[in-house]
C-alpha cells in the first residue's frame, strides 16, 4: 500500500473514534502507532521499520519539512479532507535512539465552531462563561491538560463575541488552528518578524474590541496579553494550569505583579474532557460500540469575588482553604449518570499521581 492511501486509512480510523492525537513511536525492530482519543492512548497497528520511515518521510514532505533532517525537531502542518469533513494536521517531529524519529499529528476538525452550550456539561457553565464575554475589558484565562478541550472552548468565546455581541475581534496563534470568517485572523511568523510582541503592538492599531492570544506560554506572551488588556480591551487565552487557583501562581512564576493581576484578570476557568455515558454500552464506549463517542467540558470558573480571593491566597496576602469544584463538578456528573464510574476513576487517578509528583 502507498504511503498516501495508508495516511488516508489511518485519519479516517481517527476521524470514526473523534482521536486527537496520532503517534507513530519507533521500537527495536519497528513502529507502534497509537491513537489519543478521549484523553486515552490505545494502541492501534504496527509497522516496519521501513514502513514507518515511509509514513514519517511522506507526512513530513506532505508539511513541507526537511525530510533529510533527523537530528532534530520539526514542526509542520498540511490539510486534507476526510470523507468530506476538512481536517487541519499539526505534524510534530522528535529524534530519537538510535537514528530514528517518533512523529505525532495533532488532529484538528475544520468543522462549525459549537456554541458553548453545545459544549459544556451543565447548561449554567455555559451561561457563567458567556456572561463574562459581555464585559468591555479584561482577561479571561482558560486552563487545563492537553487535550483538555481549550482550544475549543476559546474559540466557541471568540465566535460568539464576533457573531452575536458584534464585536471587531483579532487573533494572534501560533499556528492558527481552525480558520474563521467572522474575525481575522494572523499567524505568528518569527522569520516574517510577526512575534507576539510585534503582532499585539500591530494589533491595537488596528481598532479591535475583543483580542485573541492563542496560548500564554512564556514570559513574552504573558506580558503581552496583559498589557493588552491593561489598555482596555478584551483578551482571550489559554494557559496550562492544573486549576483555576494554580494559573495564578503560573502568571506569578512569569512575572505579571499581583496589581497586574488585579487590575486585568476577570475570569479564570479550568476544564477537563470528559467521555459520557454510552446508551449502548452503560458505560463509555467499548471499542466495538457503533454509536458516536461523546464528550463534553466540564469546568470550574473564578469570577468576583471568588477570583479576588484566589489572587490574595495565592499571592500570600490572605489564608483560605483552596476550593476544589473542578472535582465537585465531575462528582455531580457521575452523581447524575451523565459520566461513568470509570472515567471519574480515570481522572481521580492521574490528579492524584500529579500530586504525588508534586510533594
Amino acid at each position: 500500500m502507498q504511503a498516501e492511501q495508508k495516511i488516508v486509512q489511518m485519519l479516517t480510523a481517527a476521524v470514526a473514534v473523534q482521536a486527537t492525537d496520532i503517534h507513530l513511536m519507533p521500537k527495536a525492530n519497528g513502529y507502534l502507532m497509537k491513537m489519543r482519543s478521549g484523553g486515552v492512548l490505545s494502541k492501534s497497528e504496527s509497522f516496519s521499520i521501513r514502513e514507518g520511515e515511509r509514513l514519517i518521510a511522506y507526512l513530513k514532505f506532505t508539511a513541507s519539512m526537511d525530510i533529510g533532517e533527523k537530528r532534530k525537531p520539526q514542526s509542520g502542518s498540511f490539510r486534507q479532507i476526510v470523507n468530506g469533513l476538512p481536517l487541519s494536521l499539526r505534524i510534530s517531529t522528535l529524534p530519537a535512539v538510535p537514528h530514528k524519529e517518533s512523529l505525532v499529528i495533532r488532529i484538528l476538525p475544520q468543522e462549525h465552531v459549537p456554541h458553548l452550550s453545545e459544549l459544556t456539561l451543565f447548561p449554567y457553565s455555559a451561561s457563567k462563561l458567556t456572561a463574562l464575554l459581555a464585559q468591555p475589558t479584561g482577561l479571561i484565562l482558560l486552563s487545563g491538560p492537553t487535550g483538555s478541550g481549550k482550544s475549543t472552548t476559546l474559540y466557541s468565546m471568540v465566535q460568539h463575541c464576533a457573531s452575536v455581541l458584534n464585536k471587531h475581534v483579532i487573533t494572534l496563534e501560533d499556528p492558527v488552528e481552525k480558520q474563521q470568517d467572522a474575525f481575522v485572523q494572523i499567524q505568528v511568523n518569527e522569520k516574517a518578524g510577526i512575534t507576539y510582541a510585534t503582532g499585539l503592538k500591530a494589533i491595537l492599531r488596528h481598532d479591535p474590541d475583543v483580542i485573541m492570544v492563542g496560548e500564554i506560554r512564556d514570559e513574552e506572551t504573558a506580558r503581552a496579553a496583559v498589557k493588552s488588556a491593561l489598555t482596555g480591551h478584551l483578551v482571550l487565552s489559554t494557559i496550562h494550569a492544573r486549576d483555576s487557583a494554580g494559573v495564578i501562581g503560573r502568571l506569578v512564576e512569569l512575572g505579571v505583579s499581583r496589581h497586574e493581576i488585579h487590575q486585568t484578570i476577570t475570569g479564570i476557568t479550568a476544564q477537563r474532557l470528559v467521555r459520557l455515558c454510552c446508551p449502548s454500552c452503560g458505560s463509555v464506549c467499548q471499542p466495538d460500540c457503533t454509536q458516536e463517542t461523546r464528550q463534553a467540558i466540564v469546568c470550574e470558573l473564578l469570577a468576583g469575588e471568588e477570583l479576588l480571593r484566589a489572587v490574595k491566597e495565592v499571592t500570600g496576602h490572605s489564608e483560605g482553604e483552596r476550593r476544589q469544584t473542578l472535582k465537585n463538578e465531575l462528582r455531580k456528573g457521575v452523581a447524575y449518570g451523565f459520566i461513568a464510574s470509570e472515567e471519574w476513576t480515570r481522572w481521580h487517578a492521574g490528579e492524584a499521581d500529579i500530586s504525588q509528583k508534586q510533594r
